[in-house]
C-alpha cells in the first residue's frame, strides 16, 4: 500500500480536528530543512544558490524539535539540500520518530549505504529516494554519471533492511510519457518501492538550467499520456498522491494551491509562502500563517507561480476537496483518471502581479546578521558571493 493505514488514520483524524476547530489554515506536512548543502548540483535545483557560509548553517537538534512541535504537522518531510551530511540527522529523526509524527527522509542516496545504520526501521521513517528516471535521465537530470546506480544500490540494501523507501520523481520535460511509464515500472517491478512520489518541476528562477521546464498545459498533457499508458498497461503504479491530486495533474480539476499546507522552516526561519518561494521570512509558525499576505500568492496572482502545479502547493487543496466530497474522491479513485476530452477551465492569468526579485535582499540581510553574531564572538567572518558545490570530486568523496 502506497501510504500506510495507520498513516492515512493519523492523518484524517488530525485534519477533521482542524475542521471541527475551524481551523481553515494548517500545514499537513512540515518541510523542515535543516541545510542547504548539497553533495550533487543539479542544474534545476533552485535550493543551492548561495554564498558558502549559508551553505555551512544547519539547524540544531532544538531548532528542528521546536518547528516539529511549534508546527503540529503529523508529517514531516526532511529534504535540503542533502539531509544526509548533517551530523544530528540521527537525533533528529528519532526526536520526530519519539512524537509518532511520519517521516519523509529525502535523499539522492549518495551517502545512504554509509549512514543506513544509524537508523532503525519504523512504520514512522521512510527513505524518499530521489530518482528522476532511468539512467541516462537521472544522471543527466543531476549532472553526474553513476548517480543512479548507487541510488538503486542503496534502495535495493534499504528494502532489503526492511525499510519502506518511496522513489521521489521530478518530472520537467526529460522524459517522454512512454519512457515515464517504463520508470514506473522499474520502480514498482525491480526496485519493489513503496510508493512513487511524482510532480512536476518547479520552474526555480535561479536554476542554472532554464530550458526544461514544464508549462502547465505542457504537464496536464504529458500526465494525461501517462495515465493513458498506465491504462492500456492494466498498471496500477503505487503513487503516494491523493487521487485527486492525480486527477488534477491530467487537467480535470482546476484547483487553487493551499501555499501553507507544506509549511516551510529552514535556517533563515519560516518561509513565506511556500517550500518553493522563498519571498521573506517569519520567525515563529504563528507569524507565517497570520502574517503572510497569502492572497498576493499563486497561479494567477503571481507570475512566478503561473506555470506551477507542484505537489507542495496543490496536494493539500487535493486532500481538502477529498474530505468536502468524498464521493468524488471515492469515483475517481475506483475508475481510471480521464485522459481525454476538454480539461477543466485555467486559470486566468492577465491580473498576475509581476515578479518580485529579492533573492539577493534576503541574502544580504542574512550575510549581515551571521557577520554581526560572528564578530560579537571574535570570529573573522569571511563572506563569499560566490558558490562552490557539488564538484565531482566532493561527490565520489561522499
Amino acid at each position: 500500500m502506497a501510504v500506510p493505514i495507520i498513516q492515512q488514520y493519523r492523518v484524517a483524524t488530525y485534519i477533521i480536528k482542524q475542521r471541527f476547530l475551524r481551523n481553515h489554515k494548517y500545514p499537513l506536512v512540515l518541510m523542515l530543512e535543516p541545510l542547504f548543502r548539497c553533495n550533487l548540483a543539479c542544474p534545476g535545483c533552485g535550493k543551492i544558490d548561495y554564498p558558502n557560509p549559508i551553505l555551512n548553517q544547519r539547524l540544531s537538534y532544538e531548532d528542528c524539535m521546536k518547528a516539529v512541535d511549534e508546527c503540529g504537522a503529523p508529517m514531516v518531510s526532511i529534504p535540503g539540500g542533502e539531509p544526509l551530511l548533517h551530523k544530528e540527522m540521527k537525533e533528529i529523526v528519532e526526536g520526530i520518530i519519539e512524537r509518532k509524527k511520519f517521516v519523509y527522509l529525502c535523499t539522492n542516496a549518495l551517502l545512504l549505504e554509509k549512514k543506513m545504520d544509524q537508523f532503525t526501521p519504523s512504520k514512522y521513517l521512510t527513505f524518499s529516494i530521489h530518482l528522476d528516471g532511468l539512467e541516462e535521465h537521472h544522471d543527466r537530470a543531476v549532472n553526474q554519471d553513476g548517480v543512479f546506480q548507487r541510488a538503486v544500490k542503496a534502495i535495493k540494501e534499504a528494502k532489503r533492511r526492511g525499510f519502506r523507501v518511496n522513489v521521489n520523481c521530478t518530472l520537467f520535460d526529460q522524459m517522454n510519457a512512454q519512457e515515464a511509464s517504463e520508470f514506473f515500472d522499474f520502480a514498482t517491478d525491480e526496485l519493489g518501492v513503496d510508493a512513487i512520489t511524482m510532480s512536476p518541476g518547479y520552474e526555480y528562477e535561479r536554476a542554472p538550467d532554464q530550458h526544461h521546464f514544464l508549462s502547465r498545459k505542457k504537464t496536464k498533457n504529458l500526465f494525461r499520456d501517462i495515465f493513458r499508458i498506465g491504462k492500456e498497461k492494466g498498471r496500477k503504479w503505487p503513487f503516494s498522491a491523493s487521487s485527486l491530486f492525480l486527477n488534477f495533474l491530467a487537467g480535470n480539476e482546476d484547483y487553487k494551491c493551499t501555499p501553507w499546507g507544506m509549511s516551510t522552516r529552514n535556517v533563515f526561519g519560516w518561509q513565506r509562502p511556500c517550500y518553493l518561494l522563498g519571498e521573506g521570512y517569519a520567525e515563529t509558525f504563528k507569524e507565517l500563517i497570520e502574517d503572510t499576505e497569502w492572497e498576493k500568492y499563486g497561479t494567477g496572482n503571481y507570475e512566478k507561480c503561473a506555470n506551477c502545479m507542484v505537489h507542495c502547493g496543490y496536494e493539500a487543496t487535493a486532500v481538502n476537496d477529498t474530505f468536502s466530497n468524498p464521493l468524488k474522491a471515492l469515483r475517481v479513485a475506483m475508475r481510471a483518471i480521464k485522459t481525454d476530452g476538454e480539461m477543466a477551465p485555467e486559470i486566468d492569468l492577465t491580473n498576475q502581479r509581476p515578479a518580485d526579485y529579492v533573492h539577493d535582499t534576503l541574502v544580504d540581510g542574512f550575510m549581515s546578521r551571521l557577520e554581526s553574531e560572528d564578530s560579537k564572538h571574535g570570529g573573522s567572518f569571511k563572506s563569499s558571493k560566490k558558490n562552490k558545490v557539488a564538484t565531482e570530486t566532493n561527490v565520489q568523496a561522499a
